[in-house]
């Protein structure tokens, strides 16, 4: 048996695999950010909801600085 041709394949056969999945890793990252463009976790009304079991009355002010920071870290 050829050890140099055993040892390419091999190589190849590693090179392969970690190929996909790094190209897959960076795919299924794109389609969760759009995903989550799509659907966010948590909209303004959850945030009053939030806010109003903690005893606090929320301002739309308020409101719009969580949701900014929200997508900020979404981004």
């Amino acid at each position: 048996m050829n050890w140099v041709a055993f040892l390419l394949d091999l190589l190849k056969v590693l090179g392969g695999l970690i190929a996909g999945a790094i190209i897959g890793f960076f795919l299924a990252r794109k389609y969760m950010k759009k995903f989550m463009k799509k659907n966010p976790p948590i909209n303004e009304q959850m945030i009053k909801a939030m806010m109003s079991q903690m005893g606090r009355t929320p301002s739309q002010k308020q409101v719009n600085q969580m949701m900014k920071t929200m997508n900020k870290y979404m981004d």
